[in-house]
């Protein structure tokens, strides 16, 4: 037996069997992040089909944890005006765009957007 070859294993009928096409994606999409890349433009669509056009500009999701939704806002009059007036709407909005995921609050705070 030459010293470059691996010594040949007895296959067993595990080893010929295919695999599942399911289990070799999701295995690809967890290896690479697509699946909370894909996550965070689900909300981040959803967000913007909740705020408006006119507010979807001067906002953009951060996060999303434990059902806490963080957004940051570029303008300190439309986060209060977001906090206090809209967020209920944008809650029940959020809920009924998102029915797979949980959102039980909106958190806003002042920051620049990229």
């Amino acid at each position: 037996m030459s010293k470059d070859r691996p010594p040949n294993r007895q296959r067993g009928p595990s080893d010929r069997d295919p695999e599942l096409l399911g289990e070799i994606l999701s295995r690809l999409f967890t290896a690479r992040g697509w699946g909370r890349r894909q996550g965070q433009l689900r909300l981040e669509n959803a967000w913007a089909e909740a705020v408006g056009s006119a507010h979807a500009g001067h906002t953009r999701v951060a996060a999303l944890r434990r059902g806490v939704l963080e957004v940051v806002v570029d303008n300190a009059v439309l986060l209060q005006e977001l906090a206090h007036f809209h967020k209920r709407r944008l809650l029940e909005q959020l809920r009924r765009l998102l029915p797979g995921t949980t959102v039980t609050d909106l958190r806003f705070r002042a920051g620049v957007l990229n």
